[in-house]
């Protein structure tokens, strides 16, 4: 029988292959080796299903590959970790992928367009090192990975480099990612130094990492700083890997670089927002979860920081004008929603939004691109209007993916999003931090839902308010199929975990997604990240009429915000001539349209620290070195004058010597009584 895990490898590879073909041979191919793209896409997608369904079989893979440095404390090594977690993650990936190289036929399609084989290039390095990312079975593979994504990020986003923009945007998402790596870094040598070993899977239900802090007997023996203590220490790295999370998943406060990020072409952003470098940091902190719940201060910062950046980004949406600019903050405040799932002991939600929002966030992405494609490139939601009866297709399907992403039942998001509030609500007690995120999450619930659809209402309803609207750019089965695909799955995803269903009625085996995790098909031991459903350092505490009522409650309120931020944005944009109603705001508007100056208040922090490093040079200059060079100079001072002295002459010095002793005597004559 042949083995699915065997062919592994040629998940990663396949993508990595049709970027050295795009790269070397691209330009003699048709559409720059675009198809070779969509082939090496789709055989990855084909092969992760097939590791999937062995998974689900019971099937395991935990292989060291290459052993690359070796010593007597540690090992660095590259090997392969295949589990529920990842094998879900591979289809994600793989899947948007695929649909990407595909809509990508459509829209780098204009006359004049250069530089194709260096996009698919890129798209097929970026693939790649996803994938490797997901497979990685090791904290520094996955950290080697993690920059790999940074870089294609920062290729593609640049893309049109003749352009002024995309250079600027893509330096930004590069230094800005970078500041969070460096913690992320520092995070790495810390668990080598306390573990001895960076692998993610052990040999029971905890990684090696916690497995190594937790051994059976109870006892803790792992290196610290200082004799620090044990639970502060697990704390302090917990919070540096997360450095490099936020960096990524773009949560505040270095989400600045996402927005930006838009400069690069559409189906890039689709993928940068959906599966690879945004989804990245959310799936590292799920890959580290044992680890996580030895530190509940680390998943409360966690669930803080999500709960917060949820409503703080949602705010921003509200305002803008461009279509992906809307999306871009939507994406921030999505993942926001991930950590707080994460930090209130939510696994199993947090990976389900992740799955979720691939589907409808990919699709509202390659949907806006739809768009941009028949007003010939203008982004701004004000020249735009009545493209519903014109652009059939692109209309539903983007409605679909708007109706889950504002959480609306029975859409996919609605599911994701109100398990999250659900396992924040129901461990929150007790937990300031915790309760704090849940009620900014909360908040965020009606906001999301009205960006979502102002946005929907001045693209596709109303009547067209510029020539273009009115006769826009048809668009053709390479840009329709991926919408119909990304629609359908943005409808019915959220089938594949329906807790709350599952507890009102007590109907058993319709929460697949928990099942899924904890592998109950085939009983996987031995692997890294199942058995996480239901380990956490919270206790659940329904809040009304038991567990039931709560989930009622919950849902009822979640969904009647929902509709709330979808019943104002009907009301202020549902017009057939909508106006700005934003701009009533007055100063509030200049604020959010400005993202709360944070882009101006890192560039100060930037030249004040330029200025604190002017100081700190002359102090080094002037003190520091100073001191050495001062001393220095007197010795060579010193030295140069003895050394006029040293002729080579014998005359010379026996006339020295003879001179010397006559002082000396002269000495003795005079001041003989002293020294007697």
């Amino acid at each position: 029988m042949v083995n699915a895990f065997a062919y592994v490898p040629a998940v990663v590879l396949l993508p990595f292959f049709s970027f050295l073909i795009a790269l070397g041979a691209g330009r003699y191919l048709p559409k720059g080796g675009a198809f070779g793209g969509i082939t090496a896409t789709a055989g990855s997608l084909l092969l992760s299903l097939w590791v999937a369904a062995a998974v689900a079989g019971g099937g395991e893979y935990n292989e060291t590959i290459y052993t690359w440095a070796g010593g007597e404390q540690f090992e660095l090594t590259f090997g392969l970790l295949i589990d529920p977690l990842s094998a879900l993650m591979l289809v994600i990936v793989s899947l948007v992928a695929v649909l990407v190289h595909v809509f990508s036929l459509g829209y780098m399609n204009d006359e004049g367009e250069t530089g194709l084989p260096r996009y698919y290039a890129g798209l097929g390095l970026f693939t790649a090192s996803m994938l490797g990312f997901v497979v990685a079975d090791n904290l520094l593979m996955a950290f080697m990975f993690f920059e790999l994504v940074g870089l294609c990020s920062y290729l593609l986003i640049g893309f049109h480099f003749r352009e002024p923009g995309p250079p600027s945007a893509a330096k930004k998402a590069f230094l800005v990612t970078r500041f969070g790596d460096y913690f992320f870094l520092v995070g790495v040598v810390a668990v080598f130094a306390t573990f001895g070993t960076a692998a993610f899977a052990g040999e029971g239900s905890f990684p090696a990492l916690a497995a190594a802090a937790l051994p059976p007997d109870g006892s803790v023996d792992v290196w610290t700083p200082g004799g620090l203590d044990v639970g502060t220490w697990f704390t302090v790295i917990g919070l540096l890997v997360l450095g490099g999370v936020i960096g990524k998943s773009a949560q505040f406060p270095l989400h600045t670089w996402l927005p930006d990020a838009m400069e690069g072409p559409t189906p890039v952003s689709a993928l940068i927002h959906a599966a690879t470098m945004v989804a990245a940091g959310v799936y590292l902190v799920a890959r580290m979860y044992g680890f996580y719940t030895l530190s509940p201060t680390a998943l409360a910062v966690i669930a803080f920081i999500g709960g917060f950046t949820a409503l703080f980004a949602a705010t921003m949406g509200v305002v803008k004008d461009e279509l992906k600019q809307v999306l871009a903050y939507s994406t921030i405040s999505q993942y926001g929603y991930m950590m707080l799932a994460l930090g209130a002991g939510g696994y199993v939600a947090a990976v389900f939004h992740l799955t979720t929002h691939a589907f409808f966030k990919a699709l509202l992405f390659l949907g806006a691109g739809s768009v941009i494609i028949a007003m010939h490139h203008n982004e701004d939601m004000w020249d735009m209007g009545g493209l519903k009866s014109r652009m059939p297709v692109t209309y539903y399907t983007f409605l679909a993916g708007s109706l889950a992403l504002a959480g609306i039942f029975p859409f996919a998001g609605f599911w994701s999003k109100d398990e999250i509030l659900y396992e924040a609500l129901v461990h929150a007690p007790g937990e300031p931090l915790l309760f704090g995120g849940y009620l900014m999450g909360l908040l965020a619930v009606p906001v999301t839902a009205f960006y979502t659809f102002r946005m929907v209402f001045l693209t596709f309803h109303g009547e067209p308010r510029t020539e273009t609207a009115r006769d826009p750019e048809p668009v053709r089965w390479n840009v329709k199929g991926p919408l119909t695909v990304l629609g359908s799955l943005a409808v019915v995803t959220g089938l594949i975990n329906m807790v709350p269903v599952k507890t009102v009625f007590e109907l058993k085996g319709i929460d697949y997604l928990h099942r899924w995790l904890n592998n109950e098909w085939g009983g996987i031991e031995g692997l890294s990240s199942h058995h996480y459903a239901d380990i956490g350092p919270y206790s659940s505490q329904p809040i009304v009429g038991g567990e039931v009522g709560t989930v009622l409650a919950g849902a009822a309120v979640s969904l009647g915000l929902a509709l709330a931020g979808l019943g104002l944005a009907w009301q202020l944009y549902g017009g057939a001539s909508p106006a700005e109603h934003t701009a009533k705001l007055g100063g509030i508007k200049d604020v959010l349209y400005n993202n709360y100056y944070l882009d101006e208040l890192q560039v100060w922090l930037a030249y004040r620290t330029e200025d604190v490093a002017g100081v700190a040079d002359v102090f080094d200059q002037g003190i520091i070195d100073g001191v050495v060079n001062g001393v220095s100079s007197v010795s060579l001072a010193g030295g140069g004058r003895i050394r006029l002295i040293q002729t080579g002459l014998v005359s010379q010095y026996a006339g020295m010597i003879t001179l010397g002793l006559i002082a000396l005597l002269v000495i003795l004559s005079v001041g003989g009584g002293w020294f007697l």
